[in-house]
């Protein structure tokens, strides 16, 4: 399911299901990329080019190429004109070897941009205990490099150390050991397997290169504390602490806080020491905005509601217990990024470009990390 459509695989005999299921995602992902969003108008706008692109991408059941970038050079959104024989044949990287990367690609400037992005999924317990933690990480990549170089990338792996004899450097605490790595199809697998080196031949323009997950204990980036003081039939108050727990000299950007509320509140008020405070009635919570939350730092929220004098339950003679009702208190959520930081400790060592004409490239790094599904549980 995408959005508000359902993308059906239908086969005639027992297929491989994990291989039907990559070509939809992979599929959906073509038809974003041509279409920027995929929903049912954007198939009825478009639909001569998505019966070009299944007929390309899938053949006699077996699937094909399914780079944009490729099918991009002979299936294009400019209208159905008269085209020379030669202008109309496929690229010849459609039967290459190299079939994600044209020949006799040329750039002014040579350079490369990779950006190693981990997202943090936290569930803490309304006591402080780490439920479960989880990073999720991707080495994207944005190549513009001429003719048809030669990449090879090093990280901090806690496996490529000790498979090149490297042990020291693997119990020295600064290499991470990766799960589940799933690459992209230009990578050589056999040369990852056999010595953890990552090699390969960049397709042209933007792609993830690599992604992979650490199953690992991690403390809360974000703290989060709620003290909630409801008046029974008056008023509610708030007081929400927050603490940033990463080093001084990194800075989380566009930080939100969303704190629950119940249903029936009116005339909010807010106070904070930092930031800004928004009440979004549609979605029953209080959205707390930073722009810039250093490391090390600490602030404070006070929210003051007004409740009803009857609760809804009351009214419908649903409430027998005479306490109030919690059904609203669902986990408070964060989202935040940090720019040149990784939780992980995950690190680009080197990434070497060797190409037959020689020139020389810039490669440019980047290390961000973001929240996942970050969620803080109310006492």
């Amino acid at each position: 399911q995408h959005n508000n459509l359902y993308l059906c695989g239908v086969t005639c005999k027992n297929s491989n299901v994990a291989l039907i299921l990559t070509y939809l995602y992979q599929l959906t992902a073509l038809f974003q990329d041509y279409f920027t969003t995929l929903n049912e108008e954007s198939i009825r706008d478009n639909f001569v080019i998505i019966y070009e692109l299944l007929d390309e991408t899938m053949d006699h059941g077996l699937p094909q190429s399914l780079d944009s970038t490729i099918l991009r050079q002979f299936i294009t959104q400019e209208g159905n004109r008269m085209a020379d024989d030669s202008k109309s044949k496929p690229p010849v990287a459609l039967t290459n070897a190299v079939s994600w990367r044209a020949e006799g690609i040329k750039h002014k400037k040579n350079e490369i941009f990779l950006d190693v992005v981990e997202k943090l999924n936290l569930l803490v317990a309304a006591n402080g205990t780490v439920l479960h933690s989880e990073i999720n990480g991707a080495v994207k990549m944005k190549s513009f490099l001429s003719g048809m170089p030669e990449l090879k990338l090093g990280l901090n792996d806690k496996l490529m150390f000790e498979a090149t004899g490297r042990s020291n450097q693997a119990r020295s605490g600064k290499s991470v050991e990766l799960e589940d790595i799933k690459f992209h199809q230009c990578v050589r697998l056999a040369r990852f397997e056999n010595d953890r080196t990552i090699s390969f031949i960049p397709p042209d323009g933007e792609f993830d290169l690599m992604t992979y997950r650490l199953d690992t204990h991690v403390k809360p980036l974000i703290w989060v504390e709620a003290v909630v003081e409801p008046h029974r039939g008056s008023r509610i108050e708030y007081m929400i602490k927050t603490r940033s727990q990463f080093k001084s000299r990194s800075v989380a950007n566009n930080v939100e806080i969303s704190i629950p509320v119940p249903p029936d509140v009116d005339s909010p008020s807010f106070k904070s020491s930092v930031g800004n405070v928004t009440y979004l009635p549609d979605k029953d919570c209080v959205v707390w905005t930073i722009k810039q939350f250093h490391g090390g730092r600490e602030y404070l929220m006070r929210a003051h509601f007004g409740l009803p004098s009857i609760s809804r339950e009351e009214a419908d003679g649903k409430d027998r217990s005479g306490g109030m009702d919690t059904s609203w208190k669902k986990p408070i959520g964060v989202k935040f990024e940090i720019p040149y930081f990784t939780v992980s400790g995950i690190q680009v060592r080197y990434l070497k470009i060797i190409e037959r004409s020689g020139y020389q490239a810039l490669p440019w790094v980047r290390y961000i990390t973001a929240n996942g599904d970050y969620q803080l549980r109310m006492a």
